[in-house]
């Protein structure tokens, strides 16, 4: 269940990583850090940080309908891979892509949620590149530095590492229910997704996590991926009304979503998910305080096993494995159909005992 190679999306990576050649100065190997790590000539005691995301799918399912959404997530989506591995961000280079025929106040509004993404978090846009095309798609490539070292990785969970978010979660699978499920715009409005690079938290846990990714994907497909890298599991505390969102909570309970579909679909957030000692806790809430991070404070969410697999400590006491795999190749398998999508995907809950 620890195979790489079990999740499509893995193979397809490897697939391109094997036609290039690799720099002498790259740092991290593929799939061990949310960033790429690159050794600088004359600053022996920093890398250089660099990462790129693409804003495209989102749109093309209608899961983002307003631009400034648009421009908020792929100014985020990259500043959280520098996030989780606890870099300084430098700033961030755009490309953008729009109909010919997009009017002014879109392009207007989509850079105004870049902007305002950014400066949240005192960064800068650099600069890019703009082009026209049939759909509107928008790529962010962030830029920092970390010190060697205390760079955060991927790999590193320890048996007996408690596992922690740096927030509560759900609210990227929950605008995702609210798109593709047609659920009243009430419930769930898209400005409500505005989710934060966590860039203060991740600086908090140089030297105090053992491991760390962002959960853009899902938390339990970002458990699953660690799993994979570290060949250890986790146990999951199921007590998921203390891992949502309020607002992703009250969704559930209008709608008669199970709870745990909220971290199990694929469309996360960038909160960050890591593996550190419990007993370590109270220098990270510490050292928040002393960076000025005003969040709360971390959600323990479960702790590091022995054996490679996810498992699902339920309120009834039992234990439940679950096979992440069958749900993160879940698309792929169905061709991209959402619909059947969120219908096997509950199937697949009530396989593994995993009641509203």
């Amino acid at each position: 269940m620890s195979h790489m190679d079990d999740i499509l999306e893995n193979v397809s990576i490897d697939a391109w990583v094997r036609a290039f050649s690799r720099s002498p100065r790259q740092v991290n190997a593929p799939h061990e850090s949310d960033a790429e790590l690159v050794e600088m000539p004359g600053s022996p005691d920093l890398l250089l940080a660099a990462t790129i995301d693409t804003v495209s799918e989102e749109i093309l399912e209608g899961i983002y309908q307003d631009p400034y959404t648009m421009g908020w997530v792929v100014a985020m989506a990259s500043l959280s891979d520098l996030a989780a591995i606890g870099a300084d961000a430098l700033g961030l280079l755009l490309s953008v892509s729009v109909p010919p025929e997009g009017d002014a106040g879109f392009v207007a509004r989509a850079a105004l949620g870049v902007e305002e993404a950014c400066r949240s978090l005192d960064v800068h846009v650099l600069g890019g590149d703009s082009n026209q095309a049939a759909t509107a798609a928008f790529t962010g490539c962030a830029i920092g530095t970390v010190p060697r070292d205390s760079v955060l990785t991927r790999r590193g969970v320890e048996p007996g590492d408690a596992v922690y978010l740096s927030g509560r979660a759900g609210g990227g699978n929950a605008l995702g229910l609210a798109r593709l499920g047609r659920v009243p715009d009430r419930l769930f409005p898209e400005e409500r997704y505005r989710p934060t690079a966590r860039l203060t938290f991740g600086r908090a846990l140089r030297g105090l996590a053992h491991a760390c990714m962002d959960t853009s994907d899902g938390v339990l497909a970002t458990l699953d991926q660690l799993m994979r890298l570290n060949g250890l599991g986790f146990e999951v505390d199921c007590d998921w009304e203390s891992m949502l969102a309020p607002d992703v909570v009250e969704l559930c309970g209008a709608t008669g979503t199970p709870h745990w579909m909220m971290l199990g679909g694929p469309h996360g957030e960038f909160e960050l998910a890591f593996a550190m000692p419990e007993a370590r806790l109270g220098e990270l809430e510490r050292c928040l305080g002393t960076l000025g991070s005003a969040q709360s404070p971390p959600v323990r969410i479960g702790k590091v096993q022995e054996r490679p697999a996810i498992t699902l400590a339920l309120p009834t006491g039992e234990r439940s494995d679950i096979d992440m795999a069958s749900v993160r190749n879940l698309l792929e398998t169905m061709d991209g159909d959402l619909t059947r999508y969120v219908t096997k995907l509950r199937s697949l809950g009530r396989e593994w005992g995993l009641e509203h």
